[in-house]
C-alpha cells in the first residue's frame, strides 16, 4: 500500500495528470525553455563541433555551449524551486480546507503510505516537466563546454533539489491549516537554500570534478537524509494529529500557544506587535467604526493561530542578519543586494494577506452576508485592503530599520547616499502597496483562494523578476546590440532594476574624485534617479488603475447582478 497500490497516490495522478492546465504548462514550459536556447544559440555562420574544439581553451575562453547549458540548468533549477511549494504545500492543508482532513486520517492507511502518496503525486507532475526539458539540453551538448556525465549528474542532483522542496512544503503543509500559510512558510526556507545551491554550481564551474563528486554523491546524500527526518516528523503528525474539530480545523488556543512558543512571541498590547497584530476586542466599538477593518484585523489574523506570523517574523530576521553585516557594512557599495532582500521578502509576504480577502468570504459562503449590509462598497473595500496593506507592511518595516541605521554610520556620509537612501525606501514602500493591492484585485477577480494566490505570486514576479533576467541574459549572450540596450532602458519596470539603478558614493571614489569626473557623472546620476520616479510614477499608476478597477467589478459583478 506504500506504493503500488496506494490509493491516495493513485487519486491524486488522476485528478492532477487530467486536467487542461497541466497540458497547457508543459506546453508553455517547454516553449519558454526552447525560446530561451534559441534566443541564446551562437550567431556564428559556422560552429567547429569537433573534441578539440568542445574543450575549454588554454586561453581561458568557454566553448559557446557553456554559459548556454549552465543558464539552461540555473533558470530550470529556480523555477523548479518556486513551483514545487505551489504543488506540495496545500497537499495536507488543502485536505483540512476541503473538511476532508479527518475521512483521512480515519482511513486504514499508514501514515507513511499517506505521505509517500502526497509527496509522489505533488512531484509527479514536476518530473514529467524535467524529463520533457532533456531533449532540449541535449541539442546544446554538441556546443561543448559539459560532458554527459555532468549532465546525468546535474539532473540527479535537480532532482534530489525538488524532492527536498517537495518533502520542506509537504511538512509546512501539516503544520498549517491554510495552504497560503504552508506556502508562505515554504518559500522562506526553500529560496534561501535555492540561491545556496546556485551559488555553489556558479562558483565550481571551472572545477568540473570537484562539482561531478558533490552533485553525484555528497549533494544527493544529504538530501536524503532530510527526506528522511522530514518524512518521519510529518508521518508522528499524522500518527498523532492535535485536537480536530467537526470542521476538520485543528482547535487553536492563542493564549495556550503563546505560552508553549519557542522563541519570539507576539505581545498584542505591546508596540510594535499591535501595529499588525491588536488584541482581540473585549468591549464594544466605537460608534461609527469599520466592522470589517475591525473584524479584519483583530480576529481573522488569529483565527488559525499566530504560528505562522511568527515563523515569517523570525525566518526573515535570521536571514536578514548576515546580509545586512555584508551588504550593509562589509561591502557598503553592494548595498542594492540587501534591498532585494526586503523586496524579495515583500513579494512573498505581500500576496498571501490579501490574496484570500474576497475569495475566503466566498469560499465560507459569508459574500451574500456581507453584501446584504448597510456598509458602502467603499468601506468594505477599503477595510479589507488597508488591513491588507497594514499587516504586509509593518512585516516589510521590520527589514527596513538596517538601512535607516546603515545610514547614520559611516561610510554612509555622503549627500548622494542620502538622496539613495531615499529612493531605497520609496521603492519598498511603492512595492509593498504593489503587491498587496495586486493580490486583492487577484481575490476580487477569482473565486479560489488558490487560483487567486498563484495568480497574484506568477505577476509579481514576472514585473518584479523577469526584467532583470531579461537584462543579464541579454548582456550574457547579445551584449552591446540594440536588444540589449532596449531591455537595459525597461528595467525601471522592476523595483529590483530600479533599486540597482541608483547610485552609490563609497568613501575611496568620493576621496578620489575629480571636478571633471564628477561632471561627466553627473547625466548618469540625473538618469538614474529619473529611472526611479519612473517606476514611482508606473507603480502608482497602475494600483490606482487596479482599485478603479476592483471598484466597478464590485458594484457590476455583486451589488447589481
Amino acid at each position: 500500500m506504500l506504493l503500488l497500490d496506494n490509493p491516495v497516490l493513485q487519486r491524486e495522478l488522476l485528478v492532477n495528470l487530467r486536467m487542461y492546465r497541466a497540458f497547457i504548462l508543459l506546453f508553455v514550459y517547454i516553449a519558454l525553455l526552447g525560446m530561451v536556447v534559441f534566443a541564446a544559440w551562437p550567431s556564428d555562420t559556422r560552429l567547429d563541433l569537433t573534441e578539440g574544439a568542445r574543450q575549454t581553451r588554454s586561453d581561458g575562453v568557454n566553448p559557446p555551449g557553456t554559459k548556454l547549458v549552465n543558464m539552461f540548468f540555473l533558470g530550470q533549477y529556480i523555477l523548479m524551486a518556486l513551483m514545487t511549494p505551489s504543488f506540495a504545500a496545500g497537499a495536507i492543508a488543502g485536505e483540512k480546507e476541503r473538511k476532508t482532513y479527518e475521512m483521512l486520517l480515519a482511513s486504514p492507511m499508514h501514515p507513511t503510505a499517506i505521505v509517500l502518496g502526497k509527496l509522489l503525486a505533488s512531484l509527479s507532475y514536476l518530473a514529467v516537466l524535467v524529463f520533457a526539458s532533456l531533449p532540449i539540453v541535449m541539442l546544446c551538448l554538441p556546443l561543448g563546454g559539459m560532458s554527459l556525465w555532468e549532465v546525468f549528474a546535474t539532473y540527479v542532483a535537480m532532482a534530489a533539489s525538488i524532492v527536498t522542496f517537495g518533502m520542506i512544503s509537504l511538512a509546512a503543509s501539516s503544520f498549517f491549516t491554510r495552504s497560503v500559510a504552508s506556502l508562505l512558510v515554504s518559500y522562506m526556507i526553500i529560496l534561501p537554500l535555492a540561491m545556496i545551491g546556485v551559488l555553489f554550481y556558479t562558483l565550481f564551474e571551472t572545477e568540473s570534478v570537484i562539482r561531478l563528486a558533490m552533485l553525484f554523491v555528497f549533494f544527493p546524500a544529504a538530501c536524503a537524509a532530510v527526506w528522511a527526518v522530514l518524512m518521519k516528523a510529518t508521518a508522528v503528525r499524522l500518527m498523532h494529529p492535535p485536537d480536530v474539530g467537526s470542521d476538520a480545523k485543528e482547535v487553536v488556543d492563542v493564549d495556550e500557544e503563546q505560552r508553549e512558543a519557542v522563541g519570539m512571541v507576539i505581545r498584542s498590547d505591546q508596540f510594535p506587535d499591535k501595529l499588525f497584530a491588536p488584541p482581540k476586542r473585549t468591549d464594544l466599538m466605537d460608534d461609527g467604526s469599520n466592522p470589517v477593518y475591525d473584524k479584519e484585523m483583530r480576529s481573522e489574523l488569529f483565527s488559525q493561530g499566530t504560528l505562522m506570523l511568527r515563523l515569517v517574523i523570525q525566518l526573515s530576521m535570521i536571514l536578514a542578519l548576515p546580509l545586512m553585516a555584508v551588504f550593509l557594512y562589509i561591502l557598503p557599495s553592494q548595498a542594492p543586494w540587501y534591498t532585494s532582500y526586503v523586496l524579495l521578502f515583500n513579494m512573498l509576504v505581500g500576496p498571501v494577506f490579501s490574496a484570500g480577502s474576497i475569495t475566503s468570504e466566498r469560499e465560507r459562503q459569508t459574500l451574500e452576508l456581507l453584501l446584504t449590509t448597510t456598509l458602502s462598497p467603499w468601506q468594505i473595500l477599503s477595510a479589507k485592503l488597508y488591513s491588507c496593506l497594514r499587516i504586509s507592511c509593518v512585516l516589510t518595516s521590520f527589514l527596513v530599520w538596517p538601512l535607516l541605521l546603515a545610514w547614520l554610520l559611516p561610510p554612509w556620509t555622503y549627500l548622494q547616499d542620502t538622496f539613495t537612501m531615499i529612493g531605497y525606501v520609496a521603492i519598498i514602500i511603492m512595492s509593498s502597496i504593489t503587491t498587496g493591492t495586486l493580490g486583492f484585485f487577484c481575490s476580487v477577480l477569482f473565486k479560489k483562494t488558490s487560483i487567486s494566490t498563484m495568480t497574484a505570486y506568477m505577476v509579481v514576479v514576472i514585473l518584479f523578476a523577469v526584467p532583470v533576467a531579461a537584462d543579464l541574459f541579454a548582456r550574457v549572450f547579445f551584449p552591446e546590440t540594440t536588444a540589449s540596450d532596449l531591455i537595459a532602458n525597461l528595467l525601471f519596470i522592476s523595483p529590483i532594476g530600479a533599486t540597482f539603478s541608483l547610485p552609490l558614493t563609497s568613501q575611496t571614489a568620493a576621496e578620489s574624485t575629480a571636478t571633471m569626473a564628477e561632471a561627466a557623472a553627473a547625466p548618469s546620476i540625473l538618469w538614474s534617479y529619473a529611472t526611479t520616479a519612473g517606476f514611482l510614477l508606473l507603480y502608482t499608476v497602475l494600483n490606482l488603475t487596479m482599485v478603479f478597477i476592483i471598484m466597478r467589478l464590485f458594484k457590476i459583478r455583486w451589488r447589481v447582478v
